[in-house]
């Protein structure tokens, strides 16, 4: 099993106890090559489209940006898995959303908390990973950091920056301008990137205080 695919798999659950009864109709943000949870939410008898530059071809998905796509009017909810903190302009993707809703319905956002990620939950990480023939993101931000010769801190801000991520801060201060809080929780977010370890790993290394919990649940209705 891919990362992604382990994500997917850890994910939904809380995103489908978050969602109104099937037949709704629910739009995902950002789905990816694999169709995020798409698939999951058809064969749940959910009416379910997934908006992605990069989304699987055929009935269901739309390869373009969500802010470029023809408006989706009246969804009963919308999913966004780790997409908003890539976003250019979150106010614009989140007013969109908010008008692509139906009345009252229902946001589910995972996102990930990139100002947490601290030195001890890195090295905790890179302990971790699996071989670098198989690397990934955390291979590259490990090797990176070492070529930069830069304390964590210092390496990790220089990136975000570069890669122009908003913080979870900034994104939870837009969500709650148009949505009435409902959930809010954090979680376990590198498990799937990393070599035999789990989502309950990571969970006891975050409740002893080794690491950082990263993960953000949000879950809201339009106000």
């Amino acid at each position: 099993m891919t990362a992604a695919q382990r994500w997917l798999t850890a994910v939904w659950p809380l995103v489908r106890s978050r969602l109104p009864p099937a037949p709704a109709r629910v739009l995902e943000i950002g789905c990816g090559p694999l169709g995020g949870f798409v698939p999951n939410l058809r064969s749940s008898g959910y009416d379910a489209v997934g908006v992605d530059p990069e989304a699987p071809g055929g009935e269901g998905y739309h390869r373009v940006k969500f802010e470029q796509a023809e408006m989706f009017p009246d969804v009963d909810a919308v999913v966004a898995s780790t997409s908003l903190h890539h976003v250019a302009d979150p106010e614009e993707i989140v007013d969109r959303v908010a008008r692509t809703l139906a009345q009252r319905g229902t946001l589910v956002v995972v996102e990930w908390d990139w100002e947490r990620f601290d030195e001890p939950t890195a090295e905790w990480c890179f302990r971790r990973l699996g071989s670098d023939k198989q690397a990934g993101w955390l291979h590259r931000r490990r090797d990176e950091w070492i070529a930069a010769e830069q304390s964590w801190g210092v390496y990790l801000r220089a990136w975000a920056q570069k890669e122009r991520l908003h913080n979870a801060e900034a994104l939870l201060r837009v969500l709650d301008e148009r949505f009435d809080r409902e959930h809010l929780a954090d979680g376990s977010y590198f498990f799937p990137d990393l070599a035999e370890t789990s989502e309950d790993d990571e969970r006891a290394a975050i409740a002893a205080g080794e690491i950082r919990a990263t993960r953000v649940d949000y879950v809201g209705r339009l106000r």
